[in-house]
């Protein structure tokens, strides 16, 4: 009886803690939904996969870290900081008809302990400090997961993870932490879920003196914690501390619940863009904050998705950061029924 008692207030508890802990949570609606990648492709249009692209509307195909700086050349961004003109992107996910005909899943912002979040699609991002960090410098960028992984277990779930929500809304708390044992790297393939929440958990051990790296991986490191803790202790070759920048994506799946929609062959009726599970799931990162203010923010410790006078931030209405788009630079047709995935050639409507 009481290890009952127990399961059933643990989930209360971390909502209490999360809702307590200090650390920037803020929505940033979609920019853009185009098959582009300057990390990954620079330069390229019609990538191998379709992302989503949130934040400053400098975004484009090449990003050449040497001459841009998205914090100055961005007229507006599509996240709630006034001053985060950096850019997140991601796999879109899909939902695959027993006809073959493919759709992108809608997307809702995210609610939870500590408020909701209104999105035009996008993204919620959390910068989470642990003790004294340092801010991202101009040019910093990185990459998490694999977008050719079909292997779950080369994933470690404490970083990568999606979560069956079971609750017909986003503002009512499913489960406990990110990433921990209500989640599985898979995707989950079930008709209780009326939502599935993406969570990717970026490294927080820094080399200290590469902005990049040729994988984007190796210049950072995960430190001894998991979780969406703010990152353990450093290892000696990646020393310094950055806080710890974490997606969260609310995927709603409501509307693909009739198992007679599904894939007659057994297939997974939900794949992210690469026609690839879960194990594939991954984040794309290029910092973008004006001046110091990530800095003064973390120093300040600034709160969750309010305007914060000490470091200077401010915030947007929903209704600005939502207006913030830019036109598709690899154009095609990426809404509605498709005849196939956009692979390859440009996508073409069934």
């Amino acid at each position: 009886m009481q290890w009952a008692t127990l399961a059933a207030v643990l989930p209360a508890l971390f909502a209490n803690h999360v809702a307590s802990q200090q650390m920037l949570r803020f929505a940033c609606s979609q920019l853009v939904v185009e098959r582009t990648d300057p990390l990954v492709n620079p330069g390229m249009k019609f990538t191998p996969h379709l992302h989503q692209i949130v934040g400053g509307d400098s975004f484009n195909v090449t990003m050449e870290p040497e001459v841009m700086d998205p914090a100055q050349l961005s007229k507006c961004t599509s996240c709630s900081f006034v001053q985060d003109k950096s850019n997140y992107w991601t796999a879109v996910m899909f939902f695959k008809h027993k006809n073959g005909s493919y759709i992108r899943v809608p997307q809702v912002g995210n609610g939870g302990p500590q408020g909701k979040l209104i999105n035009d699609g996008g993204l919620d991002v959390y910068y989470i400090p642990s003790g004294k960090v340092t801010a991202f410098k101009k040019g910093f960028r990185m990459l998490a997961g694999s977008a050719g992984n079909t292997d779950a277990s080369k994933v470690n779930k404490a970083r990568i993870c999606h979560r069956c929500w079971t609750s017909p809304n986003e503002g009512t708390f499913v489960g406990g932490a990110p990433c921990d044992n209500n989640d599985s790297v898979d995707i989950p393939s079930d008709p209780k879920c009326k939502m599935i929440r993406q969570t990717i958990i970026f490294p927080t051990c820094w080399d200290g003196k590469n902005l990049d790296s040729p994988d984007h991986q190796s210049h950072m490191a995960y430190g001894q914690g998991n979780g969406a803790n703010g990152g353990g202790a450093c290892p000696s070759s990646h020393p310094v501390k950055v806080p710890q920048v974490m997606y969260e994506l609310m995927w709603n799946v409501t509307n693909f619940s009739d198992r007679n929609m599904w894939p007659a062959d057994g297939s997974k009726p939900f794949v992210y863009s690469m026609n690839l599970g879960g194990s594939a799931a991954h984040g794309d990162y290029l910092f973008g904050w004006e001046g110091d203010s990530l800095q003064k923010a973390m120093d300040n410790r600034c709160d969750l998705n309010r305007a914060c006078p000490a470091a200077g931030l401010t915030t947007q209405e929903p209704a600005q950061y939502n207006a913030c788009k830019k036109k598709q630079q690899a154009v095609e047709d990426v809404d509605g029924w498709l005849k196939e995935m956009p692979l390859g050639s440009k996508a073409i409507k069934a």
